[in-house]
């Protein structure tokens, strides 16, 4: 069943890499690069550098956003940080008192070969599927109000000795996330899709 599920999230998000490298790089769809300039511009605005568009963080992210509209791992006491049990991923719930924190930190080097902590910030759109215009604004938008998701962005507080070298975006359904390293990505960058 975790084949079937994963080889209908390799279609849905059109990623373009054989199902036993990570190596590979996938593309972004036009929404997602656009949060991904939102963000490098939001960054900027403040002083900070660009960050590059990771290809493991970027499937990552995609896996996610996929992960949560299709399985709903955000339920009960789990938050939108949640991996349901439906994927070839260990599955954790992650609740308030960030018990699990590792699990989702490690995401990146269980599904990729990007072998370092990786950091998200989550977002979810009440608006009916596919009557969401401009979510990558709105997910922008919703993170700068949100004190926590805001300071990880534009590395502030308990972020600011980290330098984010990678970034990877997802958009799907109702879901949006970004995740932040530290390590430049082995598999390199990724690109918009054709």
């Amino acid at each position: 069943m975790c084949k079937t599920l994963l080889i209908a999230f390799l279609l849905l998000m059109n990623v373009v890499r054989s199902q036993d490298s990570y190596e590979n790089q996938a593309c972004v769809t036009n929404e997602e690069f656009r949060l991904y300039r939102l963000v490098n511009q939001y960054r900027m605005e403040k002083g900070l550098p660009a960050i590059h568009l990771s290809a493991s963080l970027c499937y990552v992210a995609g896996a996610h956003v996929w992960d949560l509209q299709t399985n709903q791992a955000d339920q009960g006491k789990c938050n939108m940080h949640s991996w349901s049990e439906y994927g070839p991923w260990s599955e954790c719930c992650y609740s308030e008192d960030h018990e699990k924190a590792q699990c989702v930190w490690l995401k990146p080097e269980e599904l990729t070969i990007y072998n370092d902590y990786g950091y998200e910030v989550a977002y979810f759109s009440p608006w009916p599927v596919g009557e969401h215009k401009g979510m990558a604004e709105a997910a922008l938008e919703g993170w700068k109000g949100s004190p926590g998701h805001d300071q990880m962005i534009i590395n502030k507080y308990a972020w600011k000795r980290m330098k984010w070298n990678a970034m990877g975006v997802g958009i799907y359904g109702n879901y949006a996330v970004v995740w932040f390293g530290e390590m430049h990505d082995p598999a390199g960058k990724t690109e918009r899709c054709p």
